[in-house]
C-alpha cells in the first residue's frame, strides 16, 4: 500500500526538467580520457615503430673456404702414414702411400690446406674411391676465420645484409668471455643436403647433424677483428678469451632479422 502511495504521489508530482543530468563521474571521465590516449599511442607505435627479433641456428668456425675430402685413387694396403693431423700441407703434398699389385702409390693432396681428419691407418685395406682423409682448404697461418651458420629455409629472406650476429662459442665459457661478434657476409638462397654440407666440412657426421631438422641454408659470417685480443676477435667482454680459436669449432649463432613494424602483423 505505502509503495502504491508513493508512485501516484511521483505521477502526479511535475516533472523536474531543469535539474541537470550527471552522464558520468569524474572518475569516469579519467578512465576515458587514458583509454584513449593509450590507443592512440599504441596505433602511432604499430605504424612508426618495429620491433627487432633473432633467429637462433647451429655455426661452425673455418677459414671461408670450406674443406674437401681426400680420396684413395687406388685399391690396396696402406703402408704409410706420412702427414700429421693439423698439419699444413700445399698442393701436391703426399699424404700417405699404398702399395698394389702394380707397386706403391702415393696420395697427395689436391689442394693446399690443413689436414684435419686421418681415416686411414698403417696395414689398412682401402678400396678405390675411400675417403683417407679431411683436408681444411687455408694456405696461410694467418688466414681469418669465417663462421658458417645453417639457418633453417624459412628464415633466410629474412636476414639483411651486414645483419649483426653474436656467436656462443662451444668451447669459450660465455659466463666469464661473451660472445663473439661478427656480420652476415653473404647468404646462400639454395638449400643445402647432408652431402653438400659434408663435402664443405670435410665431415659426414656434421652433414647429417645439421639437416636432422631440414635441410637449411647456409649463411657466411664475417668475424669482427680486434687487435690486442688473443684471439684477433672482436667479444661482447673487452678481452674475450686468453687463447686463439681453432677452425672447425663448433658454435651457436643469433642473427638478428630485419626490423618489422607491428602493423604488418595485422596486415595479410
Amino acid at each position: 500500500m505505502q509503495f502504491r502511495q508513493q508512485a501516484l504521489a511521483k505521477l502526479q508530482s511535475p516533472e523536474e526538467l531543469d535539474l541537470p543530468v550527471r552522464f558520468a563521474r569524474p572518475q569516469g571521465w579519467l578512465v576515458l580520457c587514458v583509454t584513449v590516449v593509450v590507443m592512440a599511442a599504441a596505433s602511432v607505435w604499430a605504424v612508426t615503430g618495429s620491433v627487432a627479433s633473432t633467429v637462433s641456428a647451429p655455426a661452425i668456425l673455418t677459414h671461408g673456404q670450406g674443406s674437401y675430402i681426400l680420396q684413395s685413387p687406388v685399391a690396396g694396403q696402406v703402408t704409410s702414414v706420412v702427414a700429421e693431423q693439423g698439419r699444413r700441407l700445399p698442393a701436391n703434398a703426399p699424404v700417405l702411400k699404398v702399395r698394389t699389385a702394380r707397386g706403391e702409390t702415393v696420395v697427395r693432396t689436391v689442394a693446399p690446406g690443413r689436414i684435419t681428419a686421418l681415416a686411414a691407418t698403417i696395414g689398412q685395406i682401402v678400396q678405390t674411391g675411400a675417403n683417407v682423409a679431411a683436408v681444411e682448404k687455408v694456405a696461410r697461418a694467418g688466414d681469418p676465420l669465417y663462421a658458417t651458420v645453417y639457418v633453417p629455409a624459412e628464415n633466410a629472406a629474412a636476414i639483411p645484409e651486414h645483419a649483426a650476429v653474436d656467436l656462443t662459442v662451444q668451447s669459450v665459457p660465455t659466463q666469464e668471455y661473451g660472445v663473439l661478434r661478427g656480420h652476415v657476409k653473404s647468404v646462400d638462397r639454395s638449400v643445402q643436403s647432408p652431402q653438400q654440407i659434408a663435402g664443405f666440412l670435410g665431415d659426414t657426421q656434421l652433414g647429417e647433424q645439421f639437416t636432422k631438422e631440414g635441410r637449411p641454408v647456409a649463411v657466411l659470417v664475417k668475424l669482427d677483428r680486434k687487435a690486442g685480443t688473443k684471439s684477433g676477435y672482436a667479444w661482447s667482454s673487452a678481452d674475450g678469451p686468453p687463447f686463439t680459436l681453432p677452425s672447425m669449432t663448433l658454435a651457436e649463432a643469433s642473427i638478428r632479422l630485419a626490423d618489422q613494424r607491428p602493423v604488418d602483423w595485422l596486415l595479410p
